[in-house]
């Protein structure tokens, strides 16, 4: 506790309890010493008298003279503090007494004492003192008596004297004597506090002003100086403490000079990274319509081929030829996803839908991915709604199936939903390899794959997860995951339950496709390779096709042709006209319950957007058969 005291404390404490403990001890040195000596001088005196009148009294107790007695006694009594005289015989019978004896001493003797004796007794002093026979001798040479009679009476005494001193006013003098030495011991304390207090502010107050000081050149002002008081350490101190602040400040102005310096040329690197990291967003973004354009025709070509019989052989080649299609497909998408997700250009559509279609969805695309590696992949079925952009929460929960296809080496995968409140949680669940703890969060980051360091390309980019922490970020929806190492990961989005709205609107896909012979459709591409390979598909499928490579041929095609069932228009046109305007055009001619399809290699939102407010769906390139099949089934046949 003393260790926390401050600098006044300590001398207080350094000036105050030496001068009071030296008071204390001289006080009671003094004070004891002077009582002592009232103590004895009491007693001498009380003695003193005791043994007068036992001198005075020899002959009258001898010869029997108690009127003589009693006169001595009354005498003796009329000094100070003598309350009580009495004068016995041999035999303890009382030949004179005056005042009052004290009533609680022990009863006089009933013999003479042979010796001086005192007893002190509450407030009185008792001094019994032997009457003591004296021999005469005279002058004239003859002797008052003979050898043999003084030598009987020198034997014992002839009786004694009891003298009793009152002790009020010696006790009376005592407590003044205590009272003024307690005085004296706090006159010096307030004296002792009053230097203390003096010395103390001579000595902190200075310490205090520095201690102030450094406190404010502490919180950054480092124009604060000490004013130079006193002499000798305190001075230097002072001069230590503004020489200090002296370098700090210089030192504080030297480093914002170069903090500022740098700054500014971090501030410039992190634009021009941020422009060069935009630009080539922007770019990727822009460039998608170009980049999706030959994967689109390529991947109709390899579908259309897939339907023709062919040689075992020839089989097994254009399989691969569709797995790689198929893969490429999958990184373009990840790279122009992560591109646009970076450049800001991607906005969600959120909206209630119901989830059990999308998920029936993206178990039967990813179904026959688990069962070539021997996965069981189940969907445990709900019939939630939830506010979110359905294509986005798709693609969401495709990456994390197809995460945890990639990496479940036995076993199964389940995706799942569960309820919490008034949020849905989408799990997915597989019994793969799991991941360590401290590898939870950079799993997430872009480029990163834990058991891929050769980049075999058949494991992707590593950009799966890090695509569904930036859409999960842009819906607003929450992102877990649980996982042992050895035991599997649990993936889990989590996003709010909405109500269903009258009647239930199903989303694409959500019903097998059909039987598409003899439909008539109107196909609208100024991409050669892309309308070829798109009317190659159709044709494949039982439908009558009627191409056109411009809005002008088109029209003029339809103004003669069949009604078509259908018509499926890129968006991006040549010329002023965009897809969009080539479905009004078309309705405008054939009616305007013409079912329409949009097919666009341009990812960006305002495409959505006009697609949307036009009403008509809006598949991206490279479109999967599968789904251009079952939308088209769904448009021709509504339920």
């Amino acid at each position: 506790m003393i260790a926390r005291w401050g600098v006044r404390a300590r001398v207080m404490v350094a000036a105050v309890v030496p001068m009071l403990a030296l008071a204390v001890v001289l006080t009671v040195f003094f004070t004891t010493s002077r009582l002592a000596d009232m103590d004895e001088a009491l007693t001498a005196r009380g003695t003193a008298f005791a043994r007068q009148l036992a001198a005075a009294s020899e002959y009258a107790v001898f010869s029997g003279n108690r009127d003589a007695l009693q006169q001595l006694a009354s005498a003796v009594l009329a000094e100070d503090d003598i309350v009580g005289v009495s004068i016995v015989d041999r035999n303890g019978e009382t030949l004179a007494r005056s005042g009052m004896l004290d009533g609680q001493l022990p009863p006089l003797p009933t013999s003479a004492v042979l010796e001086p004796s005192t007893m002190i007794k509450g407030p009185t002093l008792r001094i019994i003192e032997p009457i003591r026979p004296n021999r005469l001798e005279l002058d004239d040479g003859f002797t008052a008596i003979t050898l043999g009679a003084a030598a009987h009476l020198g034997e014992a005494p002839l009786g004694s004297v009891v003298l009793e001193l009152s002790l009020k006013h010696l006790h009376g003098k005592r407590d003044e004597m205590l009272w003024a030495g307690a005085g004296s011991v706090l006159l010096v304390l307030i004296g002792s506090l009053l230097l203390a207090s003096h010395l103390s502010r001579g000595v902190s107050g200075p310490i205090r002003v520095v201690a102030h000081t450094v406190a404010r050149i502490g919180q950054g002002k480092l124009g604060e100086r000490v004013p130079l008081m006193g002499g000798g350490s305190l001075r230097k101190l002072a001069e230590g403490v503004n020489e200090m602040a002296e370098k700090l400040a210089s030192s504080h102005e030297d480093l914002a000079r170069r903090i500022e310096e740098a700054t500014a040329e971090l501030r410039a690197r992190k634009e021009e990274a941020e422009t060069a990291n935009l630009a080539k967003s922007r770019f990727l973004a822009a460039a998608s319509h170009d980049l999706r354009q030959p994967m689109h025709a390529l991947g109709l070509f390899i579908t259309e081929l897939g339907q023709h019989a062919h040689a075992p052989q020839s089989r097994r080649l254009v399989q691969r030829i569709a797995a790689s299609a198929e893969a490429m497909e999958n990184l373009l998408d990840s790279l122009l996803d992560i591109s646009k997700l970076d450049a800001g250009v991607l906005q969600p559509n959120i909206r209630p839908f119901a989830l059990q279609p999308v998920l029936l969805r993206i178990a039967a695309e990813q179904r026959s991915s688990a069962e070539e590696r021997g996965l069981q992949l189940k969907v445990r079925t709900s019939d939630w709604w939830v506010d979110s952009d359905p294509v986005l929460f798709e693609r969401i929960v495709t990456n994390l199936v197809s995460n945890a296809v990639r990496y479940t080496p036995a076993g199964r995968i389940l995706i799942a939903a569960r309820k919490r409140g008034k949020r849905i949680h989408v799990e997915v669940r597989d019994s793969g390899i799991g991941i360590p703890p401290d590898a939870q969060e950079i799993i997430f980051q872009e480029f990163v794959q834990l058991d891929n360091n050769e980049r075999a390309r058949d494991k992707g980019l590593g950009l799966g997860l890090a695509i569904v922490r930036k859409l999960a970020d842009l819906l607003g929806h929450g992102l877990g995951l649980r996982s042992t190492p050895g035991r599997g990961s649990v993936f889990t989005v989590d996003m709010p339950m909405a109500q269903p709205p009258a009647p239930a609107q199903e989303e694409d896909g959500g019903r097998a496709p059909g039987d598409l012979q003899n439909i008539c459709i109107a196909l609208l591409d100024d991409d050669p390779l892309a309308c070829a390979g798109m009317e190659g598909l159709l044709n494949s499928w039982g439908c009558e096709v009627i191409p056109a490579s411009t809005p002008d041929d088109l029209l003029a095609l339809l103004a003669d042709s069949r009604r078509p069932d259908l018509l499926i228009s890129d968006f991006r046109l040549h010329g002023p006209r965009n897809g969009i305007d080539m479905v009004h055009a078309v309705r405008k001619l054939l009616g305007e319950q013409l079912p329409a399809i949009l097919i666009s290699g341009d990812t960006g939102a305002d495409t959505q957007a006009l697609a949307q407010e036009a009403g008509v769906p809006l598949l991206h390139k490279p479109v999967r058969p599968a789904r251009l099949r079952a939308l088209i089934n769904r448009l021709h046949n509504p339920v």
